[in-house]
């Protein structure tokens, strides 16, 4: 006869095991490494030169274009005056400069356009066309590389009733968030405060519409003519509790940072749910490299301030995490809320921090032990 206590014991020890199992596997059934590697990477954060009356406020954006130039979207200027709790929103309160490969300073684009309230992010497509997402206007706008405005999609808000999405709309696809649940915006670009936007092979728009109200993703033709939306607020697959940043790889499949449920969502481009990454902290920023095999790109933010911890992994597009660099701080090297990520070549990447006030320039060394 076997005694009560090694029973008890043995039973115990598998308990345990399986707890572990189950916190190791992430829902698609990606177990996340006892260790993750930390990866060999240079910095520096003194390579762009800026003419001497103009400064960087929160980096919000940063993007590269085929040639190797440097947009940076910052938060900068008056864009705002407060009234009691309440704030009025004028223009002017962003700014977008474009720099050469080697940091040199080239010119400012959009000085005084009438979206540039807050910033959140600056995206160059295949063509080299510079897009911006503006939270505080409400609106994405398309510049050419001339610096011409070809598209506005959204509209700033005014003094003024906008229209809402009706109360007896009809429901959204099945698997769609459905016209009227929390979140679910209403068909078009009635965006509040968006955050990112991407773009597939075929010229498809993406935008994740979700820091304010809204918590879904609103799919656009090249024309700018609306396809579909997908999610609501929630914590079911396919719903987000912000969706922060979003990305696009070359199958046309999209990540979705959902900040909010630490969770960074993949799906295919109609928006139907594929899978999901849960081993990279809080997801901030999201970035798909080019070249023939695509990495993903994620910025960890840690707490709301990015003091408590911070980092920035790059995984596998199956959600395999390759390794992880930096940490928390004001020293080069550390981050301090990585709003942006460009990841156009795989070890070269540009970093815009919302709370240093600055861009990195990173170099990884992967294969050098540490």
């Amino acid at each position: 006869m076997v005694p009560f206590s090694s029973v008890f014991f043995r039973g115990v020890r598998w308990l345990c095991f399986g707890a572990l199992a189950t916190t190791l596997l992430s829902s698609d059934g990606f177990q996340a490494p006892a260790s993750i590697p930390e990866i060999v990477f240079d910095a520096s954060a003194d390579f762009l030169k800026l003419p001497a009356d103009i400064y960087l406020g929160e980096v919000a954006g940063v993007a590269t274009n085929s040639r190797g130039q440097l947009f940076v979207y910052t938060r900068t200027g008056n864009p705002t005056i407060a009234v009691g709790n309440s704030r009025l929103f004028s223009h002017g309160g962003s700014r977008l400069f474009e720099f050469d490969r080697s940091g040199g300073f080239v010119r400012e684009i959009g000085q005084g356009v009438y979206a540039f309230l807050v910033a959140h992010a600056v995206r160059v497509d295949p063509q080299d066309n510079i897009w911006i997402v503006d939270e505080g206007s409400n609106q994405v706008v398309k510049f050419n590389a001339d610096g011409r405005v070809l598209m506005i999609l959204g509209r700033k808000p005014e003094a003024v009733s906008i229209r809402v999405p009706s109360s007896n709309a009809s429901a959204a696809p099945p698997g769609r968030g459905s016209a009227g649940a929390p979140g679910a915006g209403g068909a078009g670009d009635q965006f509040t405060r968006p955050s990112d936007v991407a773009f597939d092979s075929e010229g498809n728009i993406f935008v994740a519409d979700g820091h304010g109200a809204n918590a879904r993703i609103a799919k656009f033709d090249r024309n700018g003519r609306f396809l579909l939306s997908w999610g609501s607020r929630g914590i079911e697959t396919g719903q987000f509790n912000t969706p922060h940043s979003i990305a696009a790889d070359a199958q046309g499949n999209v990540y979705v940072a959902d900040q909010g449920n630490k969770r960074i969502q993949v799906f295919d481009g109609t928006g139907a749910f594929k899978s999901q990454i849960t081993s990279v902290g809080v997801p901030l920023a999201v970035c798909v490299g080019g070249g023939a095999h695509q990495y993903l790109y994620s910025s960890h933010a840690g707490d709301q301030y990015g003091m408590d911890d911070a980092a920035i992994y790059k995984l596998e597009l199956d959600g395999r995490v390759v390794g992880k660099f930096g940490s928390a701080g004001k020293q080069l090297k550390q981050f301090g809320l990585v709003n942006a990520i460009d990841c156009r070549t795989e070890n070269n990447l540009y970093v815009g921090e919302l709370t240093n006030w600055r861009v990195q320039k990173l170099t990884l060394h992967p294969s050098q032990p540490r």
